[in-house]
């Protein structure tokens, strides 16, 4: 596997652990201190997978666009009724 596919079966892994650690955090007979240490690991996952996204999005380039001149005419149409 090259670094994108790991980057993606990473994101995917984290996002699917957060849905379903959602799930368990509505659980009631959850306790106290097992729902504290649920969401701590939920804000270090989260952490995780927004540092994925933010290499994925580092590593796609950039779309090039034309530099507009400043002194160029606009283009002007006449509307009439």
């Amino acid at each position: 596997m090259n670094q994108p596919e790991v980057l993606d079966s990473d994101i995917r892994a984290l996002q699917q652990w957060l849905r379903a650690a959602w799930h368990q955090l509505g659980d009631p007979t959850l306790t106290t201190f097992a729902r504290r240490e649920l969401r701590n690991q939920m804000k270090q996952c989260s952490a995780d997978l927004r540092a994925c996204l933010q290499r994925v999005a580092e590593q796609q380039p950039e779309p090039v666009r034309s530099p507009a001149s400043p002194y160029s005419r606009p283009e002007l149409r006449i509307l009439s009724w």
